[in-house]
């Protein structure tokens, strides 16, 4: 690292803070490239399972590998902070939510730097990956970093680096996709930029921190505002009795692109972004800033009333009572491939629709039946069922009728 003479890998130690689904394939693709990776996660059983090679997210492609080859030997996984207090690096990947009133939640990122801030060393480098609000790196980062270790930036060095995976091609993502790294300062950038270039192929230094914040952010709103699009454009071709699909095949070319619709969007991360942005432009009185991705937020949350009605017109055309039709709800988890309920606008379909007194169910490849009953719901193969809603088959029209 720079201003110091221990910058060759041998004698480099870098800490993963959070070994979830972007932190641990991280970690162990470090690992790989020769370094001494110290993991701190709070779940005492993922950490047991790390150090033993055994991998605890087994539908991340090519994660298998890496833990067998490197688990409990180049990457320890403990609970302890104080097992990473030599380490010279700390990239946190930790979680970032938002409360009932979108507003992010900053207590669990708050209270992993200020453990960081409590064994930091003088020319030690943080850099933060989990996608926050602009600014917050610069700002409350170095704030909770400065005060529990009595240290100021330029005696450390800070940089946001965003992660840019998809869930279940982590590992090829991280060695193809292109990855970015800004400091708060052009020291604490050249140093990150030095460190991650030892195991991140494609790799830019963009010119602060809080640019590259803002570049993950809009990544995000971009998707969400185009979805919102297509499921808009998807209801207008039903009124008008227009086939969508065939619509889409040829209106789609090197100058437009219009997404598939859904049920809305779902997971950790695009759902969630656009708020960062809305929220930071409503307190400073913007509002007419945001009104094109306020509007795609609440157009695509309000797509699972619009598939519940659909559903219900379906039902009556079955000569059965309303509450006695079986309605299966095929696939919840928030992406085909990925075992994750965050944010699941499917499953937030097949909730409105129990709520309305319907006879629902719920089936999911990924999912055993048990794991599916204990959160309240009932299972069905879908063969069983009177109409089934796919998914991930909307092009078919969004559901099958069965009989009846």
């Amino acid at each position: 690292m720079r201003k110091r003479s221990r910058n060759h890998e041998s004698i480099m130690k870098i800490a993963v803070i959070g070994l979830g689904r972007a932190g641990l394939p991280l970690a162990g693709l470090i690992a790989d490239n020769g370094f001494k990776v110290i993991g701190v996660d709070v779940d005492e059983r993922r950490c047991g399972d790390i150090n033993s090679g055994k991998n605890p997210i087994p539908e991340e492609r090519g994660l298998d590998k890496l833990l067998e080859d490197h688990g409990g030997k180049n990457l320890f996984a403990t609970m302890n902070y104080e097992d990473a207090e030599e380490c010279n690096v700390y990239i946190v990947i930790v979680p970032l939510f938002t409360d009932k009133n979108k507003n992010p939640d900053f207590r669990i990122l708050e209270d992993a730097f200020r453990s960081i801030g409590k064994i930091l060393k003088k020319c030690d480098l943080v850099v933060l990956e989990t996608s926050v609000p602009p600014m917050t790196t610069e700002l409350s980062v170095r704030e909770w970093l400065e005060e529990e270790s009595g240290l100021k930036l330029g005696e450390f060095y800070l940089a946001y680096s965003p992660e840019r995976i998809m869930t279940g091609y982590s590992v090829s993502r991280l060695k193809e996709f292109p990855k970015i790294v800004g400091g708060v300062d052009k020291e604490s950038g050249l140093n990150a930029l030095e460190v991650y270039r030892n195991f991140v192929p494609n790799l830019h230094l963009v010119s602060s921190a809080r640019v590259a914040e803002f570049i993950k952010l809009i990544e995000g709103c971009y998707r969400d505002v185009n979805i919102a699009l297509a499921n808009e454009l998807f209801k207008i071709a039903n009124e008008l009795e227009i086939e969508f699909y065939e619509a889409r095949e040829y209106a789609n070319h090197e100058y437009c692109h219009i997404h598939l619709p859904s049920t809305g969007v779902g997971g950790h991360c695009i759902p969630v972004y656009p708020w960062f942005l809305i929220k930071e432009m409503e307190k400073r009185g913007k509002i007419g800033c945001v009104r094109l991705m306020r509007a795609a937020r609440e157009l695509n949350d309000e797509m699972v009333d619009y598939w519940a009605e659909r559903i219900v017109m379906d039902c009556v055309k079955i000569d059965k009572r309303l509450n006695e039709v079986k309605i299966c709800i095929k696939g919840i988890t928030f992406r085909e491939g990925v075992k994750e309920l965050y944010n699941s606008r499917n499953l937030a379909l097949a909730r409105l629709l129990m709520k309305k007194g319907l006879n629902v169910y719920v089936y999911d490849e990924l999912l055993s039946k048990d794991e599916i009953e204990t959160r309240g719901l009932k299972w069905i193969e879908a063969k069983d069922a009177d109409i089934v809603f796919d998914a991930f088959e909307l092009k078919f029209g969004g559901w099958n009728e069965r009989g009846g």
